[in-house]
């Protein structure tokens, strides 16, 4: 097993890459192993390619030579493993069920061996098999597909596998779910790089959402409600209009014509989270906002998201991210007013 580690990157509210831009272009490099996905290989190059030059995007294979792909086509890249050791960011995309395997061949190890330890690293999918397999996710938290979270879990008891989530982010080492869930990471790397503004743009140009409520669950496979059962996306989009309000399980419940039971069942089933945590969620998203595009006092700013005090904010925002509102606003404050 091959045992290898990331460093730690720099404080992101100390680098100038999360302040006023630099003009920097961070360099990522997709790696293509055989049987890869089409769909997952070309989103690296889709989200990040779309950050207004912030990025370049190489796709390189173990030797340089073609790969076959899950489909009926081989894919040529331009760039053999030596540029792994040129990335700032590596992303690992999913590849066929048959090559899933607890050894990795020779090649792989060799390709991993060369990405730099301070570089960051993504997987997709069933990437994360490959992190697993090198030993980069000993006592980590990770993700992979739902459907593979039991195979997952029997080859690799030492990692903390949460399958209920599109994306686990350990700061040097980034495991996103199935398929679209790329776009999810991508997407959160370019906010975490550079800002929701950017990356709210790229997410219109991708004709995406730049974020996905809740997280695998909802798209486990469960039977599918009677057509005439109403559904909380109503409810939801009437709770975000809100969001400044003391709103209860109760005003959502009531809201939708449910008992408090039935739309809490069916609110976690749509959402892949409870109702409460959900609000939370939103609040800090609109909090977070707030924070990057305006000089609203902290306490203001909790007040118009619904959080009782600032002392819950910073509480909140903690949790989420790991930082308190000032720093977090020192980080983007610089953009925002270049």
């Amino acid at each position: 097993m091959l045992q290898t580690s990331c460093g730690e990157r720099p404080d992101p509210t100390e680098t100038s890459r999360h302040g006023e831009y630099d003009g920097s272009v961070e360099r990522v490099v997709v790696l293509a192993l055989d049987g890869v996905y089409p769909f997952e290989l070309g989103i690296p190059n889709r989200v990040f390619g779309s950050a207004e030059g912030r990025y370049e995007i190489l796709t390189c294979t173990v030797d340089g030579r073609p790969v076959r792909s899950s489909s009926d086509f081989s894919i040529t890249v331009e760039h053999g493993p030596e540029v792994l050791s040129t990335a700032d960011t590596v992303v690992i995309p999913p590849f066929a069920l048959s090559q899933i395997s607890a050894d990795l061949p020779e090649a792989v190890t060799a390709a991993l061996r060369a990405i730099r330890p301070d570089a960051r690293i993504v997987s997709i999918c069933t990437g994360a098999f490959v992190l697993a397999a090198a030993g980069m996710l000993a006592g980590r938290r990770a993700t992979t597909h739902w459907q593979l979270a039991s195979l997952f879990r029997k080859m690799f008891p030492d990692v903390d596998l949460d399958a209920d989530v599109l994306f686990v982010d350990e700061d040097s080492l980034l495991t996103s779910a199935g398929a679209a869930s790329g776009v999810d990471v991508c997407l959160h790397l370019v906010r975490k790089d550079h800002g929701s503004e950017l990356a709210n743009r790229v997410a219109r140009s991708c004709v995406v959402p730049p974020w996905r409520d809740g997280g695998q669950a909802q798209y486990i496979e469960q039977p599918v409600p009677e057509p005439s059962t109403a559904g909380t996306a109503a409810t939801r989009q009437w709770a975000l209009e809100r969001l400044g309000e003391p709103l209860t399980l109760a005003d959502l419940a009531a809201h939708a014509r449910m008992s408090l039971r039935t739309f809490a069942r069916r609110f976690n089933d749509e959402v892949g989270m409870s109702p409460g945590r959900w609000l939370i969620q939103q609040r800090v998203v609109r909090a977070r906002q707030l924070l990057e595009a305006s000089d609203l006092p902290v306490d203001q700013i909790a007040g118009e998201v619904g959080f009782a005090t600032g002392t819950s904010l910073r509480q909140h925002l903690h949790a989420a991210i790991g930082v308190s509102p000032q720093a977090y606003r020192r980080t983007f404050q610089a953009a925002r007013q270049s």
